[in-house]
């Protein structure tokens, strides 16, 4: 069923969204006084209890903290306060909290990072908070390390087993009985997980009868014959589908399973990598949506729609469900399943197949990247957010040339398997001065929820986690609130100084001038990279400062990979488009998938060629 009745209701979920935003606007002169008000309601806790396969475990004390005034960077709504409990530990994807408060943390340093070294010590971090400030003062690092380990992403708790993945499997260790980190070697309980393609990792999650959900996200964006590329049809059959898209399950008490297509338990899911249960046993999972619908299909997506379409995804998941990835995606605007122009779709008007595959529970918006999901069932935050979503949404890269979004944490009331409410964004502020993937300060990318009922929130671009919790009055009473809002350009305490957002940092130099062009198409290239004009979409991918993203390569350095830096061959690159990347997960398209004319295009390439010399200082008069 459609996530709205009508498109006329939709769009006024959506005004009031903006209304109850702008109101709150009106509010962050209060946050001092809330965190007084905290403050002095501070008071020690007693002690909690922890659920595990069914049976009641005592759990360590854990006091109740009082709010810093800084919170990690991040704006909550009033009442609710934040302490940094780690950072810095790397690119932390999933974590997990065990029934005696320590937090175990999974790391990833693959294709997603440049490949990164994985950290001294092992991948995977356990957290321990022995003085109950509601900070780590005891960080411990296990798991494999050499060649060819990267970590990953799924991390759970089942029985006394922390399962963890790594590379192309899931790996047992068995829970310590004594300090914070297992002391014998993993067992393998599932391998053989592809690895390739544009989404490598596996997040799983087990429930309590210990089935083993692991997603498999797609290969490709919307299952081409050329991955990412114009006017390019689907592949049908999506033979894809047979081994990506889509959800399997294993069982986490048998070893040395191997993956293998009969498993499947769901499909035509492109990248579900939030995956949870409720207590009543509903099974939810978030879907990535697909991209690129104008970049790749002009003539029927305009710049805007190819921004805002299609939502991001919460599934109600069930054995045997087709949410129609790659031949449908979901329109929010429309509050319905069409179908993609991959497979004979007309830009929004014909369902076709759609018709008979499975919506969501709730729609998100567009490419937010939604990384994480839990069910809040704990008691440590008001009543009203139990049985509710908290979804951590990693941040856009493709919604050039508009600015990218999300880089928050949203709350999306539940009941019974059905959305009961509208979602409000819970935390902000995690991007700091520039939300883009190659310059956030902080990604949301992973949540949990402590024995006592606190909130963890993990990031994989700064490697920091906070701890939530409620301090405000009324807990029984309050109602669910949307975070404050951010103040533009502030930054958390371990940002470095920089320009305010639309400054040029090279402002005072003037970019060189390659052979053959003119300082004039240099500032047109200028214009057209950041999205000003032509709808370029460069930025995208290669940062509003050209130095990278997980995307796309840095510009500034002089480090060619398809061509010898020269004008005219970056401009043949730039006209051709990279099919196949070496190192990064973006495919270019030809022209970077926007309607630029030839003259664009050198103006383009005139402009990179440009960021690649050491510039000039400005005269001045």
């Amino acid at each position: 069923m459609s996530v709205f009745a009508t498109p006329a209701l939709a769009a006024r979920v959506r005004a009031v969204t903006k209304i109850d935003r702008a109101v709150l606007m009106t509010t962050s002169l209060k946050t001092s006084l809330w965190m007084s008000l905290a403050t002095a309601l501070a008071v020690s806790s007693s002690s909690v209890w922890a659920q595990s396969e069914g049976t009641k475990e005592k759990t360590t004390t854990v006091p109740t903290v009082a709010c810093s005034k800084e919170a990690g960077g991040i704006t909550l709504p009033p009442g609710f306060c934040a302490t940094v409990f780690a950072d810095g530990i790397g690119h932390a994807r999933h974590l997990v909290v065990a029934p005696n408060g320590v937090v175990y943390v999974n790391t990833w340093s693959g294709r997603y990072y440049k490949s990164d070294k994985t950290p001294d010590g092992g991948f995977l971090v356990a957290l321990q908070d022995k003085t109950g400030n509601g900070k780590a003062d005891v960080v411990k690092r296990f798991g494999a390390t050499g060649k060819g380990i990267a970590g990953g992403t799924g991390i759970a708790i089942y029985g006394n087993g922390l399962f963890i993945e790594e590379s192309d499997r899931i790996e047992r260790y068995d829970l310590p009985s004594k300090g914070i980190v297992p002391a014998g070697k993993p067992e393998i309980v599932v391998e053989g997980l592809p690895l390739t393609g544009d989404h490598p990792m596996h997040p799983f999650v087990i429930d309590r009868t210990g089935n083993l959900f692991v997603d498999l996200g797609s290969a490709t964006n919307a299952c081409q014959t050329e991955n990412r590329m114009p006017n390019v049809v689907g592949a049908d059959p999506c033979v894809e589908l047979e081994t990506r898209g889509g959800l399997w399950r294993y069982h986490a008490d048998k070893r040395g399973q191997k993956f293998s297509p009969k498993e499947r338990y769901a499909t035509g899911i492109r990248n579900g990598e939030g995956l949870a249960f409720d207590a009543s046993g509903h099974f939810y999972a978030t879907q990535h949506g697909r991209d690129q619908l104008s970049q790749n299909w002009g003539g029927l997506y305009t710049t805007e729609q190819g921004v805002n379409l299609p939502a991001e995804e919460l599934l109600d998941v069930h054995e045997g469900s087709d949410f129609g990835w790659p031949q449908c995606y979901f329109d929010d605007l429309q509050g319905k399943l069409v179908l993609a122009p991959e497979y004979g779709g007309d830009g929004g008007k014909k369902i076709g197949v759609c018709a008979q595959k499975s919506g969501p529970v709730a729609a998100f918006p567009a490419h937010w990247a939604p990384n994480a999901l839990v069910i809040y069932e704990g008691d440590q935050l008001p009543a009203a957010y139990k049985g509710g979503a908290f979804i951590a949404f990693h941040g856009s890269w493709n919604r050039a040339p508009a600015p990218q979004a999300g880089y928050n944490v949203v709350f999306q009331p539940l009941k019974d398997g059905r959305v009961s409410g509208r979602y409000v964004v819970f935390a902000d502020g995690f991007a700091g001065p520039h939300k883009e993937p190659g310059r956030a300060l902080h990604r949301p990318s992973g949540l949990a929820v402590g024995p006592d009922g606190a909130l963890f929130i993990g990031d994989d671009a700064g490697g920091r986690i906070w701890r939530v919790t409620y301090q405000g009055p009324d807990k029984d009473k309050a109602a669910i609130a949307a975070a404050v809002a951010p103040i533009e350009g502030t930054t958390t305490t371990s940002a470095k100084a920089e320009p305010p957002e639309g400054i040029d940092p090279d402002a005072g130099v003037s970019l060189p001038v390659p052979e053959g062009a003119t300082a004039a198409q240099v500032a047109r290239g200028d214009q057209i990279f950041h999205g000003e004009i032509a709808g370029g979409t460069c930025s995208g991918c290669h940062g509003s400062d050209a130095k990278g993203s997980p995307v796309g390569p840095d510009l500034t350095n002089g480090q060619w990979q398809w061509s010898d830096g020269s004008y005219e061959a970056l401009r043949q690159v730039i006209a051709k488009g990279v099919t196949e990347p070496k190192r990064y997960q973006g495919v270019m398209p030809p022209r970077g998938g926007a309607p630029l004319a030839d003259s664009d295009v050198a103006a383009v390439a005139a402009y990179v060629w440009a960021l690649a010399q050491k510039p000039a200082p400005k005269a001045t008069q």
